[in-house]
């Protein structure tokens, strides 16, 4: 069995060569992991295409939970603890050492395939309503793909602050995933003018914020959707990155904002990192939300899953299990 997924060089998935990794032991701010679960997600295709330059050879993967094996000195952590974590290289692994800073408890209630789920994508979902754009009661909020992975977990934590949320989606299958959401309306925007319906449904006013992680097929319905003094949340480009924007056209839209956000600046100190995942887990404790895994592959089936995210053929979050 391999013990890790490698990249040798940069290309689609074929690339992707499962491979025998031998893993150091722990150092002084380490914790050695057995990998229960790694995440999927679309900066993974970005590092393993090259459009993100990483240094070669690599082993994927940005997130992941599994059981401390060893612990090195100054962590915090015991063995046997059960940790989750995101942003930390080389999660495509059967054993990991993931820096102690970036990872965080799992508390009973969820499981290690939940909390590999959450973190990445469920950290990413937190801070666009939390901080990028403090989402309250009354705001009109858009959301594409919301269906998707981040989608989904946006829809209701939306919801859950009292937004009026709209979501795009690409198929009915997914329309129907969106709705059990939370979603208060649903766009098919492969077939329909999505920014034209919005503008409807708000009166002609446009929503508060969009929350955009599609890109280059997305971004100027986007900004025709926005109210005047609305924000565009870009945080990823599933269709491939934004082309160069002329300001002035955030000018004549209505004094509009535009900001691409990326996680590791809304996880800066550890009290942050831990506020976001303690909400997160507490609401899936609770029941008021729902982490959907859209599908599970063995580790070296790699290259299937990333093919079936590219190809905009799942729904929810994709594990790898070791």
């Amino acid at each position: 069995m391999p013990t890790a997924v490698q990249v040798t060089k940069t290309g689609g998935p074929e690339v992707l060569e499962p491979a025998e990794v031998d893993v150091r032991a722990p150092q002084a701010g380490e914790l050695l992991v057995d990998v229960a679960a790694a995440g999927v997600n679309y900066i993974d295709t970005y590092q393993r295409q090259g459009i993100y330059p990483m240094d070669l050879p690599f082993v994927l993967g940005l997130e992941g939970a599994g059981t401390v094996v060893e612990a090195g000195a100054d962590t915090g952590f015991a063995p046997g603890d059960r940790v989750a974590w995101q942003g930390s290289i080389g999660s495509y692994a059967a054993r990991k050492l993931v820096p102690a800073s970036v990872a965080v408890r799992v508390p009973e209630g969820v499981s290690l395939e939940t909390a590999a789920a959450t973190m990445l994508q469920g950290i990413t979902a937190h801070y666009l309503v939390a901080s990028t754009f403090e989402v309250k009661a009354g705001h009109d909020v858009l959301v594409h793909a919301a269906a998707g992975g981040v989608g989904l977990l946006l829809v209701q934590l939306a919801k859950a602050r009292g937004a009026r949320v709209i979501g795009t989606v690409s198929t009915e299958e997914k329309a129907k995933l969106a709705r059990e959401a939370g979603a208060d309306e649903v766009i098919r925007y492969d077939r329909d003018d999505f920014a034209k319906i919005t503008r409807e449904l708000t009166n002609g006013e446009g929503v508060d914020v969009v929350y955009d992680g599609v890109g280059k097929d997305t971004i100027d319905g986007s900004l025709a959707s926005l109210k005047v003094r609305g924000l565009l949340a870009l945080f990823g480009a599933s269709s491939g990155p934004v082309p160069p924007l002329d300001p002035q056209r955030l000018n004549s839209g209505g004094s509009l904002y535009l900001t691409r956000p990326t996680s590791g600046h809304y996880v800066r100190t550890r009290e942050e990192l831990d506020w976001r995942a303690k909400e997160l887990f507490d609401a899936i404790a609770a029941g008021q939300l729902d982490i959907r895994i859209g599908g599970k592959y063995p580790l070296a089936d790699a290259r299937k899953a990333h093919e079936d995210l590219q190809g905009r053929r799942t729904t929810g979050k994709l594990l790898l299990i070791p």
